[in-house]
């Protein structure tokens, strides 16, 4: 994962390559391939599982979703809801499978700003798509080095600013309503052209669509300007500054008997109370990084936002009785910020190449949550009144160390501690008959140690075991409510705790690429779902789960003309025996997705690609189910040039033979409405202005 040009806090696969006299022996990094159209293992002697998909290598992307990336990663599955509402759910090795809404389990960066709060809690929503360049992804023992709550990490970066002045417009058009139009204008500083000293780009679009399912309108506008500036004194500084405006309809989940009678309806809930939610959402970043020679690398990364969120439930009104209810309407500003600081060594020990990371991180973030009624006398789906008022606030410090050292001409070694520090806080301003003072706090703290070793046989083949061991608390959300009913922070949850372990190869030759990984996790304590109805999430602690499996990717030319990927996962996630053993739901035993690409001449690509899954449980007790299901997609892509410009169009048609398919399941959900249904067959066109075709 990079470092030089974001404020990313990475501590791993930071820039750690050594001084120019001592390069063959380095840890260092190494550029992409100029075209990755699988998640291809970074070759950057990083003894884990590390992938990355380029953005513009896939041919007729939609800009919609970041699925469209994230599922040609292995171990990554990236469910589509159907539903901006509530956002794509994401699961790295199963971890993650829990969530409701959002993201739990991972760590999740845009342009290095953290999409994930020090509490554990994401989402990527705001992602801007139009002007991303790449996605990296971080699986095993080794993301436990970014804090809390990281079962994995995921890096989002944009497009740099370009070598000269342009401007571009991407478009798309499909089922159901959609329509999404971006722009962007990009360029250098210096009127001569070239981007030595850095330059600046800026993007802004917006998508509209009428929704698959009922009652699931959603527009969403995202905005983002990127600036950056190099000097030859070896100074070298980036500001990222994004805003994001969503509002969108919620149809909710169905039971699999409404699924077979009607995939499009939404719940009766959801028509009753019109249910819907709007987001407002801005941040900034800047990092400053200064080469200081034979002294290393010195950086500074800062972040700062405001997210703004507000949704009308189903709740119920009968459910409101209750005084310690906290409504039916959220209504919840959040104000977030962090820093960090780090010091990078390179050099040599005992005659051989070695390097060092030491730095700190602190992240905060405050909300004042807001709840009401969602019903006025006899009206349901308006604001009615306040139930609930409280402050909360989430701080977490954390200090880390990372050290690789290639002992021998073929063997490095990574060792690596994080040290983390998290504090919850809560100020309770509504307190009413039956509803007590419900202020409190809780104090956590852990370490993450990760080990590695990593050997290359060859220049085209590595080897590479880790170990280590992460912790996730619980979030802000999930303390909100206690299982039994009672009034009160839920405060009977512990941390988990994930003892992980990871073995792969990685092989590069003759274009080709292959990964492969087996990897175990055993965590104590995990975090579950104990209760999904009336609107609101409660949780508890299982005694313990596993999770084990292999994950496998590759990628190269057939002939000239043809060339091929896939990503497959086997998945193997259960309860202990405390639980039964059944498998943990969210999650499923085998994912898939595959590519053949023909570009029969330059500018002409037509793809074939399939995905799959095998079946998806709902409930912890394994009994309701998503089948299992593939779905073949076709297209073309083509490019002109008009002036000199170039101009591409594409045409894709999903799931071709209109397969039924369930998109994701809510785990746990009350009265068994767990099912999102996924369309049938579907027709896309894009439309791009100012970017090659993939070849």
């Amino acid at each position: 994962m990079r470092q030089q040009g974001t404020i990313a806090p990475a501590l791993l696969l930071g820039a750690l390559a050594a001084s120019p006299g001592h390069a063959q022996e380095a840890a260092s990094a190494t550029t992409l391939p100029g075209v990755v159209v699988v998640g291809q293992h970074v070759p950057d002697a990083t003894p884990a599982s590390v992938d990355a998909v380029e953005a513009d290598a896939i041919p007729a992307a939609p800009g919609v979703s970041v699925s469209e990336a994230l599922r040609r990663i292995p171990g990554v599955v990236a469910r589509d809801r159907q539903n901006l509402a509530q956002d794509v759910q994401v699961t790295v090795r199963g971890f993650g499978a829990r969530t409701t809404f959002g993201v739990r389990g991972l760590r999740i960066y845009v342009d290095g700003i953290p999409a994930s709060m020090p509490d554990g809690q994401g989402q990527v929503s705001h992602v801007p798509l139009a002007a991303l360049d790449s996605v990296e992804v971080l699986r095993g023992p080794f993301s436990a080095l970014y804090g809390n709550a990281a079962g994995g990490v995921i890096q989002f970066f944009s497009k740099a600013p370009g070598q000269e002045m342009a401007f571009g417009l991407d478009a798309s058009a499909g089922a159901h309503g959609l329509r999404r139009l971006d722009a962007s204008w990009t360029g250098p500083w210096g009127a001569g052209g070239g981007a030595e000293d850095g330059g600046y780009r800026f993007d802004a679009g917006r998508l509209d669509s009428d929704g698959f399912r009922r009652h699931s309108a959603a527009r969403r506008d995202i905005a983002q300007a990127r600036l950056t500036l190099e000097s030859s004194a070896g100074t070298r500084f980036a500001f990222t500054a994004s805003a994001m405006d969503l509002t969108a309809q919620d149809p909710q989940g169905l039971t699999l008997a409404q699924v077979r009678e009607d995939p499009r309806a939404a719940s009766a809930g959801a028509l009753a109370f019109d249910t819907r939610k709007t987001v407002r959402q801005q941040q900034a970043g800047a990092r400053l990084e200064q080469d200081a020679g034979e002294l290393g690398v010195l950086a500074l990364g800062l972040h700062a936002g405001q997210r703004k969120t507000w949704q009308m439930l189903s709740v119920p009104a009968a459910a409101q009785l209750a005084p310690g209810s906290g409504g039916g309407v959220i209504d919840l500003d959040r104000d977030y910020a962090g820093l960090d600081a780090r010091w990078t060594f390179d050099g040599l020990l005992a005659g051989r190449a070695f390097a060092l990371t030491v730095g700190t991180e602190l992240q905060r973030s405050s909300e004042h949550r807001l709840g009401f009624e969602n019903f006025a006398g006899d009206t349901l789906g308006v604001v009615g009144r306040l139930r609930r008022d409280q402050r909360d606030s989430t701080t977490a410090r954390d200090l880390f160390a990372e050290a690789r050292w290639r002992f021998a001409p073929r063997w490095q070694a990574s060792v690596g501690l994080r040290h983390s520090e998290v504090a919850f806080r809560s100020l309770d301003r509504y307190v009413a008959p039956g509803n007590p003072d419900d202020s409190g706090g809780m104090d956590y703290g852990f370490d993450s140690p990760v080990a590695g070793l990593l050997f290359e046989p060859s220049d085209w083949l590595d080897l590479y075991l880790n170990a280590g061991r992460g912790y996730e608390t619980p979030s802000a959300s999930e303390l909100a409510y206690r299982p039994d009913g009672a009034s009160g922070l839920n405060d009977a949850l512990r941390p988990s705790r994930s003892d992980s372990l990871e073995a792969g190869l990685r092989l590069r030759r003759h274009g080709h690429a292959l990964g492969l990984a087996v990897f175990d996790s055993d965590t104590c304590d995990e975090l579950v779902v104990a209760s999904n109805e009336g609107g609101r999430s409660t949780y508890r602690n299982a005694a313990e789960t596993r999770r084990n499996g292999w994950e496998l990717s590759a990628s190269g030319p057939l002939g000239d003309a043809w060339r091929y990927a896939l990503a497959w996962t086997a998945l193997d996630a259960r309860y202990g025996d405390a639980m039964g053993g059944g498998r943990i739901p969210g999650t499923a035993v085998r994912t898939g997705w595959a590519e053949l690409r023909w570009t029969p001449s330059h500018g002409t690509t037509l793809f074939a690609s399939a995905s799959g899954s095998s079946r998806v449980y709902a409930d912890d007790d394994n009994t309701a189910w998503a089948p299992g299901h593939a779905t073949v997609d076709l297209g073309v892509e083509r490019e002109w040039r008009m002036g000199g410009v170039p101009l591409v169009a594409g045409l894709r048609v999903d799931n071709v033979f209109d397969r039924a398919t369930i998109g994701s399941v809510i785990v746990n959900a009350g009265g068994g409405r767990s099912f999102e249904p996924a369309p049938g067959r579907t027709l896309m066109l894009t439309l791009q202005l100012g970017r090659a075709a993939v070849d």
